[in-house]
């Protein structure tokens, strides 16, 4: 009798600026789920993000954002076959906040911790559902503090082309809002 095993699951962690997130994998690529905090209500004072609130409201979210992603994916902690955590570039307390959680899980369910580069995982999320791969390919990356351009070989091998030396596109929408007086975000 030949028995295929059953494809692995993984749990993924994004909280590199303010949003604490979390998504559960499958192997084949298929997302079980995907869960979102927002932090904007937060941040509109301030016609921005501050990463002290960030980061303090990532402590805030993230156990109930994990919770609901295990809970919708209709998976236990059990089920994981490795976790996956942004660990750059980002706000350091924010990052700080979904590594802890991470190696946590990692440790205490002897399951792979998979550190992420979340500015190269953008690029990586545009292949993800497709049938085919999208490398090799020039990646365009506009997020936060960053505005990059890669020559994409494959989904680990990402040359950085070229990038702002100033402000991001991001970071240059909130300041020209902010002299419109235009709402955050």
């Amino acid at each position: 009798m030949n028995q295929t095993s059953p494809l692995r699951i993984l749990l993924a962690i994004e909280s590199s600026c303010d949003e604490t997130a979390a998504a559960v994998v499958r192997e084949d690529g298929r997302i079980l789920s995907s869960i979102v905090a927002s932090q904007h209500e937060l941040h509109i004072e301030w016609g921005g993000v501050v990463p002290e609130i960030a980061s303090r409201a990532h402590v805030r979210r993230i156990l109930p954002v994990l919770k609901a992603a295990l809970r919708e994916a209709g998976c236990t902690p059990q089920e994981l076959h490795a976790v996956a955590v942004t660990t750059e570039p980002g706000l350091v307390g924010s990052l700080l906040v979904g590594l802890t959680a991470a190696k946590t899980i990692s440790m205490s369910l002897r399951i792979p911790l998979i550190t992420v580069n979340h500015v190269e995982a953008h690029i990586y999320a545009c292949g993800m559902g497709l049938s085919r791969s999208i490398y090799p390919c020039v990646g365009f990356v506009v997020s936060g503090g960053h505005t990059n351009l890669y020559d994409c070989s494959s989904a680990t091998e990402c040359r950085l082309i070229g990038s702002t030396i100033d402000d991001a596109a991001g970071g240059a929408f909130d300041k020209v809002a902010r002299i419109l007086n235009l709402p955050y975000p």
